[in-house]
């Protein structure tokens, strides 16, 4: 699969799909979601942002380069330390691929190790790629393998992943992250929501890849999971100047103190569905990495903001993004999470 990463960063097990897929609009993508076509058969139409929203990505690029660098190094270290060197990265395209990158590099920095790193498709309600796993398998013992993406929302990928990873004997579910504020995984940078800024973009801080695709008729029984090359969005690509603005703040000291955090993302996330009368909690997406999404990429009914965060520089994208698209925010006590995107309910689905 093409990508604007180099092979030596990461090796993805995907299917080039460019050109076999006419991407759908925002509102008809959601409308067949909602309907009940899975959201893995469609592709969106990517777009530059805005030069007002690029600002506020370069700010947060700024602003919180140190903190995710910080996580990534305590993520890395809690990897070798818990796993072993002997690792192989398997990180969940797209999101987890700058992760990846990163925590390969950063381990070769401190500890001297290069880290093979590939990068495959798992899909809520469809499945983690078969056809990557038993490639994987071929070359590497099942124990070597570690999961890596973005951060934690609710959790419904690593419980997509605990289900699937049984087929597999010898393979551990475990997921490295580096934020998790549902609390359900101890491999995490951080359990605080943080904003880690390649959350802000989709294929321009991605590789100018796609989120990853399954049809029948162009996903075949033998092939990887596909996915497109945005060639077209050349001259806009950050993707290295992303993984470079966060290497430069590597500290080889990440041993800090984290407060401890008590009770899971889920239950809160259900009595936000009880507060707003939301019969599907998939429609809420909590988090800051997950709510960012929801404006890029779905059609928001409303942002929530904790109360505590309000004017709160970490989330001026999400402001602004809002603003752009003409969404209500609301400031709403929350525990776990920073804020929560809610997905409108389209009533003519």
């Amino acid at each position: 699969m093409r990508s604007s990463y180099k092979e030596e960063d990461v090796l993805l097990l995907l299917k080039d799909i460019t050109g076999l897929v006419e991407p759908q609009s925002t509102e008809e993508r959601e409308k067949l979601i909602q309907a009940g076509r899975h959201y893995s058969e469609m592709l969106p139409i990517e777009y530059v942002p805005t030069e007002r929203y690029m600002q506020v990505y370069r700010e947060a690029l700024e602003n919180y380069a140190k903190p995710v660098a910080l996580a990534v190094g305590r993520l890395a270290d809690k990897i070798i330390e818990k796993k072993g060197k002997d690792i192989v990265l398997v990180s969940l395209a797209r999101a987890g691929i700058p992760v990846g990158i990163l925590v390969k590099r950063y381990i070769a920095r401190k500890y001297g190790i290069c880290t093979p790193h590939y990068s495959i498709s798992i899909i809520r309600g469809k499945g983690i790629d078969n056809n990557a796993m038993k490639y994987l398998l071929s070359n590497y013992k099942p124990q070597q393998l570690l999961f890596v993406d973005g951060w934690i929302g609710k959790g419904a990928i690593l419980n997509e992943l605990k289900k699937e990873v049984a087929a597999y004997e010898g393979v551990l579910p475990d997921i490295a992250v580096i934020a998790d504020p549902a609390n359900v995984t101890e491999l995490c940078g951080t359990h605080q929501d943080i904003l880690i800024p390649s959350s802000c973009l989709n294929s321009t801080v991605s590789g100018l890849v796609s989120r990853t695709f399954l049809r029948d008729g162009i996903i075949g029984e033998n092939d990887f999971h596909g996915a497109v090359y945005y060639g077209e969005l050349q001259e806009a690509d950050l993707s290295y100047e992303f993984i470079e603005a966060i290497e430069r703040e590597f500290g080889m000291d990440s041993d800090i103190d984290e407060e401890p955090v008590s009770g899971f993302g889920i239950d809160e996330v259900k009595q936000i569905a009880d507060a707003f009368g939301i019969a599907d909690i998939n429609l809420i997406k909590p988090g800051i990495g997950e709510a960012t999404r929801v404006l890029l990429r779905r059609v928001p009914w409303k942002v929530l903001i904790d109360e505590r965060y309000k004017a709160d520089p970490q989330l001026s994208h999400l402001v602004r993004l809002a603003e752009e698209k003409r969404v209500p925010v609301e400031y709403y006590p929350l525990k776990h999470y920073k804020c929560c995107g809610i997905i409108k309910k389209l009533s003519d689905a």
